[in-house]
């Protein structure tokens, strides 16, 4: 390179190269991401009077090749693989790019170039592997996710209001302007209208109050507007749901409206998407009937309701609500498999011998009329004998059938965590009340067993055909994934071999069953695990052991089962681009669940708070989940919360980490801190900005004999 001799600088030509030195070290470094020149100045600490010079340097890299322009940031041409995706961000600052083609991209915090989480970004892909997978460096940002954001306001300076961007996360401050006098606590929609005004600051402008983050009314509101939900129906889709009336035409389809067909769901349940049906013959012989509303019938490929079915890709539900996929008049009418009135269906007839293998099946079009709607509590009481009801044989049939099924799930190397799910109830204006533990019961089993027989048959049928669908696929793990739950499994006193096999873990987990440490084990193990999304690749799903599987039993609140549907009789137009349509309703669903997420925690929070402000000084136990060798984890049971304390507050002593054993040691008292131990909790605070708890651990309460004396 040649540089211009500027009048009265003799050291101009070593000022060069020394900053060329210094430039070449730093992009050549692991740690470098794509930075425009402001930052590059402020990265190296260039010296004012040498920024011209800096910028001839730059410029002469990049026209030697050295260096590329995107996006106006400095790039590093090479030979690696450029690839365009979705990007998921965690709340930590790190990143996944889902590619339409290939594995998820891991992005380091430090290489995310002020991407936020669901924007379309280009990445340059690293032809080193790590245990991670593929990892990258966002090189562009082609389209940004939304031009708005939920924000808590946080503080007031003298010239702008400082929030708190749930997207965003802690370490990104979002600087507010607003007309309008805002307090602390505040929940707000802001335009904005700078990224990237410094590396740690967004700059916007307020466009919307939504209310205060003390009002329990508004947190689906503001759900709905954080997380950018689809609310409300055009006119076109409600005038198309009403068109079809309230009765159905039956004609065409096989009429099994004499049959005795039951549904069984949650006892706040409107969208009945699926009924049972059972018989058994003199053989042993069992004949499953497994329908499912055909709602293909009714929403037609390109009409109104459709468009508003693909936006949304599944329904979202958060605690006394739901924002539904289709309108109430086909989700909770029309579609739902409601008692005494004729409905219609898509229907898998299965037949299976004595010992649960399926020996027949077949997929047709009918017409049901449910005999009657149970809820599981219901339905559980009539299987043992608590209650009478002309459907006991047929309820007892049905267990009959599940555990043959569960048997085969099982040697087929499926693992049944059969763990309860707590529900949080809230009032009309969305106070909580309670937390409802629902126990995963034989009702909820069998069901369960129907569901993915009929969602695996349906799979293996298309797949026969040779027709391109939407699988539900669940990747098998990395081995480096699962190293921390073994530890954890065996910190427990769980026997594990070296390298265990899936049946391995599946004997751990029949030891664990009457253990108090399942609870644990299960989430630790799921957490090991990948999420499971969707594909027109058949990858196979590692969770139920199969090899093909698909969703199609609730299509009322899943556009993939649509899609299935419409495949199946062969209604689903040529052109339709399957692979998109997976990779939406990946997203979707991921969108939905951290609004569904966000609001139960919240919940729960609020929850916790009304009994902290009833009685500060009340003790909770609570059991060890994990230890980390900066904090431990720990669940509160009594309102589902996970808490955690970090290393230097546990007090009295220097506690040092033991990985193997996954402990905290007091090198004074020996007090030892470990995974699975219950220990006592007294609640500090809420936080209801950053959906955080701060607790304290506690010495145990006193017994009452004690209290006495």
């Amino acid at each position: 390179m040649t540089f211009k001799k500027r009048k009265g600088s003799s050291r101009q030509p070593k000022v060069a190269s020394n900053l060329t030195r210094t430039l070449t070290q730093y992009i050549r470094g692991k740690r470098y991401s794509p930075s425009s020149f402001s930052e590059l100045i402020t990265q190296l600490d260039i010296a004012e009077v040498h920024k011209p010079l800096f910028k001839e340097i730059l410029d002469g890299l990049v026209h030697k090749g050295e260096l590329a322009i995107k996006a106006e940031k400095y790039v590093i041409p090479s030979s690696a693989e450029l690839v365009t995706g979705t990007i998921s961000v965690h709340k930590k600052g790190f990143g996944f790019v889902r590619c339409p083609v290939g594995p998820d991209v891991f992005v380091p915090k430090h290489c995310m170039m002020n991407a936020v989480d669901g924007d379309t970004v280009e990445v340059e892909v690293n032809p080193v592997v790590s245990a991670k997978g593929p990892e990258g460096v966002v090189v562009a940002i082609i389209k940004r996710s939304r031009t708005h954001l939920a924000c808590i306001i946080i503080e007031k300076t003298q010239r702008h209001y400082v929030a708190y961007a749930p997207l965003l996360g802690p370490t990104k401050p979002v600087k507010i302007l607003s007309k309008t006098t805002l307090k602390n606590g505040d929940r707000i929609i802001c335009k904005v209208l700078d990224w990237k005004t410094d590396a740690d600051v967004v700059k916007g402008e307020m466009t919307r109050l939504i209310g205060h983050i003390s009002d329990p009314s508004i947190d689906v509101k503001a759900a709905i507007e954080e997380f950018e939900l689809p609310d409300g129906f055009s006119k076109e889709a409600i005038s198309e749901a009403k068109a079809w009336g309230k009765k159905v035409t039956p004609e065409g389809r096989k009429d099994i409206t004499d049959w005795e067909v039951v549904t069984i769901d949650p006892d706040t349940a409107k969208d009945y998407d699926d009924a049972i049906s059972l018989t058994k013959d003199e053989r042993g012989h069992f004949f499953l009937g497994v329908h499912i509303a055909d709602v293909s019938h009714y929403v037609k490929p390109a009409s109104h309701l459709d468009q508003e079915a693909f936006l949304r890709c599944n329904s979202t539900y958060f605690p006394g609500c739901c924002v539904p996929m289709l309108p109430e008049e086909l989700s909770n009418e029309l579609c739902s498999l409601k008692p005494k009135v004729e409905r219609l269906t898509q229907s898998v007839f299965a037949e299976f011998n004595p010992a649960g293998d399926l020996v027949n099946y077949k997929i047709e079009r009918a017409c049901i009329k449910s005999k009657k709607r149970f809820t599981y509590k219901e339905a559980l009481a009539v299987i043992e004998k608590k209650k009478k009801s002309v459907h006991a044989a047929l309820l007892d049939r049905m267990v009959e059938l599940c555990l043959l099924l569960k048997k085969k799930r099982f040697e087929r190397g499926s693992i049944d965590f059969s763990m309860p799910d707590d529900v949080i109830i809230v009032d009309d204006k969305g106070v909580p009340l309670k937390i409802e533990r629902v126990e995963y019961d034989i009702t909820h089993q069998m069901i369960e067993e129907f569901m993915l027989k009929a969602n695996e048959i349906t799979a293996k049928h298309l797949a026969d055909q040779g027709k391109t669908l939407i699988y539900r696929v669940h990747e098998n793990p990395t081995e480096e994934s699962f190293q921390d739950f073994y530890t954890f499994a065996r910190s427990l006193g769980f026997h594990l071999p070296a390298t265990p096999t899936h049946h391995d873990i599946q004997k751990m987990f029949l030891n664990a069953k009457d253990s108090p440490f399942l609870p644990q084990l299960s989430v630790s193990f799921i957490r090991s695990m990948r999420l499971a999304a969707y594909s027109s690749e058949n990858l196979g799903h590692y969770g139920l052991a199969l090899e093909h599987y698909c969703h199609f039993t609730s299509p009322i609140r899943r556009y993939t089962d649509l899609i299935i549907q419409r495949l199946l009789f062969d209604e689903l137009p040529p052109d339709t681009d399957v692979d998109a349509i997976a990779a939406a309703c990946s997203e979707k669903e991921r969108v939905s669940f951290k609004a569904e997420s966000s609001v139960v925690i919240l919940k729960k929070l609020r929850l916790a708070n009304t009994h902290f402000e009833a009685d500060p000084e009340v003790v909770y136990p609570a059991t060890i989940t994990r230890v980390k060798p900066f904090a431990l984890f720990f669940e509160v049971p009594m309102f589902d919360l996970e808490g955690n304390i970090h290393v230097s507050k546990l007090g009295g002593d220097y506690y040092e980490f033991n990985p193997k054993k996954m402990s905290f040691r007091g090198s004074r008292t020996g007090k030892t801190f470990i995974a699975g131990q219950e220990i006592f909790v007294r609640l500090v605070k809420i936080d209801y900005i950053l959906l955080q708890s701060e607790w304290a651990i506690v010495s145990p309460p006193a017994t009452k004999a004690k209290k006495k004396k």
